[in-house]
């Protein structure tokens, strides 16, 4: 009698922490983006915040998806990567908009400046994702080119995928490659502090969340005896974390530059 009393009280409790869990894995990739989000919406400034990260996770799980048609795996992760293309999306148009808001910044001072005839400062030229030029790869004008860039890609890659699908040695490599380029998730960003020697305007707690996320899900890898690339990837995605953090530290007493964009009093609402 005890024990079925007590299987009818730890029924409920595997199932709900069950749904906790699927939902955390859901939903969790795309916490550390919200602080940088609200970071960017307030200060109006997207330089801190390399827009290569979000081309990263969309390549990585696009790829993802696609390797779900050649071997199903769980439905969370599934969806994890449908959330955070969706997330990457809203990053972009938010950087991009930030962005050109910038630049209209800069060019009424250059008219003002040719008002008091001072030389006028000409705005670089608008980019789109159309003009294939290499040059100018992900630093367009406009959100749609972004948006057409991923398509392009998706539709290609699918297509592919559609091919050889029954191909178990690409399907494979597919998922390698998946996991692999989310692995190089925070070089981007690594390089992008390198080459300002500054983590101004990068949010630290992004990279703490992503810290302790990658930690946790290579622990989990190697506790679960995971294929050992899943490993390996887990334990490079915690050491590039950890070399950000670095970077903050080492760049903490360079003198940060002076930020270059107006604040809009409308925009700086939080989220």
């Amino acid at each position: 009698m005890e024990a079925a009393g007590l299987e009818w009280l730890l029924g409920p409790m595997r199932r709900l922490a069950s749904w906790g869990a699927a939902a955390a894995m859901v939903f969790g990739g795309v916490v550390p983006y919200v602080p940088q989000y609200r970071d960017i919406r307030r200060t109006q400034n997207a330089e801190g915040f390399s827009t290569y990260v979000c081309l990263v996770l969309l390549v990585a799980n696009i790829l993802r998806i696609l390797f779900w048609f050649g071997r199903r795996f769980e439905s969370p992760l599934l969806w994890q990567s449908i959330i955070m293309i969706i997330t990457m999306l809203l990053m972009l148009k938010l950087c991009t908009e930030v962005r050109v808001s910038n630049d209209l910044n800069i060019k009424r001072r250059s008219f003002s400046a040719a008002d008091s005839k001072d030389e006028e400062i000409k705005a670089p030229p608008k980019r789109s994702y159309l003009d294939f030029d290499l040059n100018y790869f992900w630093h367009w004008s406009k959100f749609t080119d972004y948006v057409q860039c991923v398509l392009t890609f998706t539709g290609v890659t699918g297509y592919i995928t559609y091919l050889w699908l029954d191909s178990s040695l690409f399907v494979e490599t597919l998922g390698f490659l998946a996991v692999f380029t989310e692995a190089m998730l925070g070089v981007p960003q690594l390089y992008r502090n390198y080459q300002n020697r500054s983590t101004e305007g990068m949010s630290v707690k992004m990279v703490l969340m992503w810290t302790s996320g990658d930690t946790f899900k290579t622990v989990y890898f190697i506790l679960n005896q995971a294929p050992l690339q899943f490993s390996i990837c887990g334990l490079l995605q915690v050491f590039v974390d950890m070399a950000i953090l670095l970077q903050v530290y080492l760049y903490s007493s360079y003198p940060q530059k002076p930020t270059s964009h107006t604040t809009h009093p409308a925009s700086t609402k939080a989220l």
